[in-house]
């Protein structure tokens, strides 16, 4: 086989031929040309009329230790389509890239996982190399076309530097991408994104899910009032463990008059906190016997762990049965008299819709959580971020659906 032909095998560039092969000190260049002598433009029309044409390369995947640059004849069009002269498209690069789609596609896989120093390093070019074909590619994939069928969102904040600098991250639950990530965490932020989607979007949006903050609830309501507000089990349950804290810490002598076998008066306070926290159904008979002995010596704290335990049955039991069991829930709460109990049911009364709406369909902040969790890992690979741009193309780069094929994955 020729090596011309062996070439043209390793490459795999559509409707391209190897015309030949030359080595450089510090690369191999390979000349290749189109097939068809029809130019396409990058809109998609068609011409045989040329512009003008001159010689170009292109960066491309290294074989072995040689850097491997592209070499080929390149045309421009007049395109009526366009209404502009622009560089004919090749099968193998993106419009106006200097580099192959190959060595994109690995640079962007890359850099998902490591940092833009590290992929520099790697790949033998640029921090600004790397950083300038991350930016294009989430120019490239984040159009308007991502806001257009929107219709359960969820919305978080996250800091993303001292000084309470935060970011608000909007995402679709349905897709799982994030679609939103605006400087600040204000009423505004949300509000400017809710008008940039203009009359129909808004009107398309059936349900916001967010945390207890009133800051981004008043902006749904005042640009999206139909919009269903779903407020975060996670946040609802966490106020009832912060409760039970407080009673737990206002009962006394709880290592005098409960007793743990092998264990000191000390460490059977840890057991019992233990137990207050951990659910019901994970107890070991250790802690099964603790609760036990609450029930006996100690009914006003076993009663606020049986609020807590029953509070998290809400989000257990069938749908239909959750706004009378929260009912019930917030009226035993109110005569318990345990005041920070008292206090929880009386704020649950105040956000009973938007609790039994996160029931009822299902939505949570878990996956604005799971999002926050890659922010921060894409902070930590950088060991931080000085501009604000790189690190919201990031976010986009990763979680904003911006595909990145391997091109050295098995097909």
């Amino acid at each position: 086989m020729r090596a011309a032909s062996a070439l043209n095998r390793l490459l795999g560039f559509e409707a391209t031929v190897v015309e030949g092969v030359h080595f450089t000190d510090t690369a191999i260049v390979v000349r290749v040309r189109l097939r068809s002598q029809v130019l396409v433009c990058p809109c998609g029309r068609v011409s045989k009329a040329r512009y003008d044409r001159s010689r170009r390369q292109w960066r491309h995947v290294d074989f072995g230790h040689h850097q491997v640059l592209i070499e080929a004849e390149i045309r421009r069009v007049d395109c009526r389509g366009c209404g502009q002269v622009r560089s004919e498209w090749m099968p193998w690069a993106r419009p106006g890239a200097r580099h192959t789609r190959d060595f994109e596609n690995m640079a962007a896989w890359l850099v998902k996982r490591m940092s833009k120093s590290g992929v520099a390093m790697l790949l033998r070019t640029t921090w600004e190399t790397v950083d300038a074909l991350v930016r294009r590619l989430v120019d490239e994939h984040l159009d308007s076309d991502r806001l257009d069928n929107l219709y359960r969102i969820g919305v978080d904040e996250i800091a993303y530097r001292k000084g309470r600098k935060f970011l608000t991250v909007v995402a679709d639950h349905d897709t799982g991408r994030v679609v939103f990530v605006g400087e600040g965490r204000s009423q505004h932020v949300l509000g400017e994104f809710l008008k940039s989607l203009g009359p129909a979007g808004r009107a398309r949006l059936q349900a916001v899910s967010m945390d207890m903050t009133p800051i981004y609830r008043k902006a749904t309501t005042a640009h999206v009032p139909h919009a269903a507000i779903c407020l975060d089990p996670f946040h609802a349950i966490k106020w009832a463990g912060e409760a039970l804290d407080v009673a737990y810490s206002t009962t006394t002598e709880l290592g005098v008059k409960i007793s743990v076998t092998g264990l000191t008066p000390a460490k059977t306070w840890q057991r019992v906190r233990g137990a207050l926290r951990q659910p019901a159904e994970k107890h070991d008979p250790t802690r099964a016997a603790i609760i036990e002995q609450l029930r006996r010596k100690h009914p006003r704290l076993h009663r606020a762990w049986r609020l807590k335990e029953d509070l998290r049955q809400l989000y257990q039991i069938p749908a239909a049965d959750a706004d009378d069991h929260l009912r019930r829930w917030i009226n035993r709460a109110l005569r318990c008299g345990i005041n920070a109990f008292v206090v929880l049911a009386k704020r649950l009364r105040r956000h009973r819709a938007g609790i039994l709406n996160a029931i009822h369909l299902h939505l949570s902040n878990s996956l604005l959580e799971g999002v926050n969790a890659g922010i921060r890992l894409i902070q930590r690979r950088a060991h931080g971020y000085a501009d604000l741009d790189n690190l919201t193309e990031m976010i986009h780069l990763c979680h904003g659906g911006v595909t990145t094929p391997l091109p050295t994955a098995t097909r």
